[in-house]
């Protein structure tokens, strides 16, 4: 099914998302972003990537993310997909900016909100101390580990994970619930999640940051490694 409402560019709210000229033109390391995508996958319980097109594909298996196709840049095998897809939920992730990613596919694919993949070379700039009134709770297994952050009445402020995969740290899905933003909750997390790597002896990461937490993974010492852009088919309302 096809959403046939405006132009590409009217249904595109990302499409103008501010990103400079040399962040676009950074190239991502095949073998990095596959070794991201499979501690991805190990993390959120998924079957682990296939190489297809260029790419890879890991069958998600939800009912708003059927599949995602990951590519190192934009190969013409994106084009070549993106018109074989009609339904939706299927998505497509590439790194490049958002307006390269646009401008390679049929006019009913949407883009969705930018993301960085980021890598972190040493160690974290600080550790952070955890606020008065919190407590950690940190659970550790192979090859995923949880860190999450309890206020007081035992609700979780914050939380993140972090898989040890061939030698890298891939740290994943680390947010602060509204209620306690501001208060270095996340910085907790990351520092938490970086001394378990630590431990295995691994130092460094590799994570895909939202718009948000980019600057707070900047703060740390992370670097830009490349723009990762979305887009997907959105279902006919």
């Amino acid at each position: 099914m096809r959403a046939t409402l405006g132009t590409p560019h009217q249904q595109d709210p990302y499409l103008d998302y501010p990103q400079d000229e040399q962040a676009a033109a950074l190239q991502a390391n095949p073998a990095l972003l596959a070794h991201w995508l499979k501690g991805w996958a190990l993390a959120r319980g998924t079957p682990l990537p296939v190489a297809e097109h260029g790419g890879w594909r890991v069958d998600v298996g939800l009912p708003e993310q059927k599949a995602r196709y990951v590519f190192p840049g934009m190969l013409p095998d994106i084009a070549e997909l993106a018109h074989t897809i009609s339904e939706p939920w299927v998505f497509l992730k590439a790194c490049g900016s958002p307006a390269a990613l646009r401008a390679i596919l049929p006019a009913h694919w949407i883009i969705q909100r930018p993301g960085y993949l980021m890598t972190l070379a040493g160690r974290m700039s600080e550790a952070a101390a955890l606020p008065a009134g919190y407590v950690l709770d940190i659970k550790l297994a192979q090859p995923m580990s949880t860190v999450q952050v309890l206020a007081a009445d035992g609700e979780v402020a914050a939380t993140g994970r972090i898989v040890l995969v061939d030698g890298l740290a891939i740290y994943d899905n680390i947010a602060t619930q509204a209620a306690h933003q501001r208060r270095g909750l996340g910085r907790v997390v990351m520092t938490q999640l970086e001394a378990i790597a630590l431990e295995h002896g691994i130092k460094g990461g590799v994570l895909v940051a939202t718009p948000d937490g980019r600057a707070l993974y900047a703060s740390l010492g992370w670097e830009l490694h490349a723009l990762y852009s979305t887009a997907v088919i959105p279902p006919v309302a």
